[in-house]
C-alpha cells in the first residue's frame, strides 16, 4: 500500500504525515517545515512536495516564461508546404532527403527526452521548483513530438519510414545509441544519487542531455529546416521548427544553469577526471552530429554544405564548454551561420513568413506593440 511518505521521494527528517500532525500552534509542528536552507538541487532532505519558499529563483521565472510561450502544432497553415511537396518540381531531391532526414531524428528525439526527464531526471531532482520546469518541459517536448507527426502527416509521409529512421538511418541511429547509455543511468530504478560516483553519473546525464542533445544534435536540423525557410520553401514546416528552436533553447539554458547550481553545491564533483570524461563526450558527439550533417548533405544544398557545419558545430560546442566552466575544444571556431542567432533572440518581432507574432505567448500574456 502506497505511503504518504512515498509521495515527498525524499522527505524532510522526522517528517509526520497530516494524519498525526499536531496543531499548527504546536512546536513540533514547526520543526517539519521547510526553510530555504533546507533545500538542495540534489540530496535534499527537505519535502519536495512544498514549492515554497522558492529558493531558486531563476528556475522559477523560466518556468514562468516557458508557460507564456505556448503553441501547437496545428495553429500553423500547412497548405503551402503540401502544395509544395506535391508539386514534382517543387523541391529537389536533396531538399527532400533533408525533410525527410531531419524528421526521421526529430519524431524519436523528443520522445527519448521525455521519457528521459519523466523517468530519471525528475526522480533524482529534489528542488520542487526545478521540478516544476521539468514538468512543463516534459509537455513541451510531447508538443514538439505532435509538431514532427503534423508534418510528417500533412505530407502525406510514409510514416513508417520515417518512424524507424532511427533504426535504419545509420547516422539517426548512431546519435541515439550515443545517448542510450545516458538515459538508462537514471532510469535504472536501483540508481540513487547521493554518493560523488552516483552524483557525477546524474551530473554528467544532464550536461549530455542539455549541452549536447538539446544544445548540440539539434542544430544541423534546425538550421537545415530554417534555411528552407529563408528560401520561403517548407515555410509551415520552418516556421513549427523556429518555435522548437525557441523551446529547445531554453531547455539547454535551463539545463545548463541546473548543472552550475550543482557545480555550486558540490563542488567536490567537479574533478580534473571529470573533466576531462566531459571534454571526450563533447568531441565525440560533433563527430557524430557532423556524420549526421554529411549524411542530410552528401551535396550542397540550400547555399549549405557539411564542412561549414563542422565550424558551425565545433563554435557551438566551444560555447557549450564555456557555459559549464570547461576549457573550449577547438581554438579559433567561428559562427558561419549568424542568422540562427538572430532566429533564437528574436524578440516581438514577426518572423519572416510574416505569419504570426513570432512571441507565441497566451492572449493573456502578449503585448501587441
Amino acid at each position: 500500500m502506497l505511503k504518504f511518505e512515498d509521495l515527498a521521494m525524499q522527505p524532510a527528517s522526522g517528517f509526520v504525515p497530516p494524519s498525526v500532525a499536531k496543531e499548527p500552534g504546536d512546536p513540533a509542528a514547526s520543526l517539519r517545515r521547510v526553510t530555504v536552507e533546507d533545500k538542495k538541487v540534489i540530496n535534499s532532505k527537505a519535502d519536495v512536495n512544498q514549492l515554497v519558499p522558492v529558493k531558486y529563483k531563476w528556475a522559477w521565472e523560466k518556468y514562468l516564461a516557458a508557460c507564456a510561450n505556448h503553441w501547437m502544432p496545428q495553429e500553423i497553415n500547412m497548405s503551402r508546404d503540401i502544395e509544395l511537396w506535391k508539386n514534382p518540381a517543387g523541391l529537389t531531391e536533396d531538399e527532400r532527403r533533408v525533410v525527410k532526414r531531419n524528421l526521421g531524428f526529430f519524431v524519436t528525439a523528443d520522445s527519448l527526452a521525455a521519457n528521459n526527464i519523466v523517468l530519471g531526471t525528475y526522480r533524482h531532482i529534489t528542488a520542487p521548483e526545478c521540478r516544476q520546469y521539468l514538468l512543463r518541459q516534459a509537455f513541451e517536448e510531447a508538443i514538439h513530438t505532435h509538431a514532427y507527426q503534423y508534418i510528417v502527416e500533412s505530407l502525406d509521409l510514409d510514416e513508417a519510414e520515417i518512424f524507424n529512421a532511427y533504426h535504419e538511418v545509420g547516422s539517426i541511429r548512431d546519435k541515439d545509441e550515443f545517448l542510450v547509455p545516458f538515459i538508462d543511468t537514471l532510469t535504472d530504478p536501483a540508481f540513487k544519487t547521493g554518493t560523488p560516483q552516483s552524483d557525477q553519473d546524474l551530473l554528467k546525464s544532464l550536461i549530455v542531455f542539455s549541452c549536447l542533445m538539446e544544445g548540440l544534435f539539434f542544430y544541423v536540423g534546425f538550421a537545415q529546416i530554417l534555411a528552407l525557410g529563408r528560401q520561403n520553401k517548407m515555410t509551415g514546416a520552418a516556421e513549427q521548427y523556429m518555435y522548437i528552436l525557441r523551446d529547445e533553447s531554453m531547455h539547454c539554458n535551463f539545463g545548463i544553469d541546473l548543472v552550475n547550481q550543482i557545480k555550486l553545491e558540490n563542488p567536490h564533483l567537479w574533478t580534473a577526471a571529470f573533466r576531462e570524461e566531459l571534454q571526450e563526450i563533447f568531441r565525440r558527439a560533433v563527430e557524430l552530429e557532423y556524420r549526421y550533417a554529411e549524411d542530410t548533405m552528401p551535396r550542397g544544398v540550400l547555399g549549405l554544405n557539411a564542412p561549414m557545419f563542422k565550424e558551425y558545430l565545433r563554435f557551438i560546442a566551444n560555447r557549450r564548454c564555456q557555459q559549464i566552466g570547461l576549457e573550449t575544444l577547438y581554438a579559433g571556431a567561428q559562427n558561419p551561420f549568424p542568422w540562427m542567432s538572430e532566429m533564437i533572440d528574436l524578440k516581438k518581432e514577426r518572423n519572416f513568413f510574416e505569419t504570426r507574432v513570432i512571441e507565441y505567448q497566451t492572449g493573456g500574456a502578449l503585448n501587441w506593440e
